[in-house]
């Protein structure tokens, strides 16, 4: 039996970066890679499913 990968849990800071990112046009998939987490994660965070509270790093 194998285990599961897990993605690392998202924190606000994360979800900053990925806000700021997604505002400069990089892919989702791209964004998820450099995070080490699954696209759906960076698709709740644009459309405010997660962290609708934080803005994006740098605004």
């Amino acid at each position: 039996m194998t285990k599961r990968r897990h993605s690392p849990r998202v924190t606000r800071e994360m979800a900053a970066k990925i806000k700021r990112y997604l505002l400069d046009n990089l892919a989702q998939h791209d964004i998820a890679a450099m995070f080490g987490i699954n696209q759906g994660r960076v698709s709740e965070i644009k459309n405010g499913k997660k962290f609708a509270d934080v803005p994006a790093a740098g605004a």
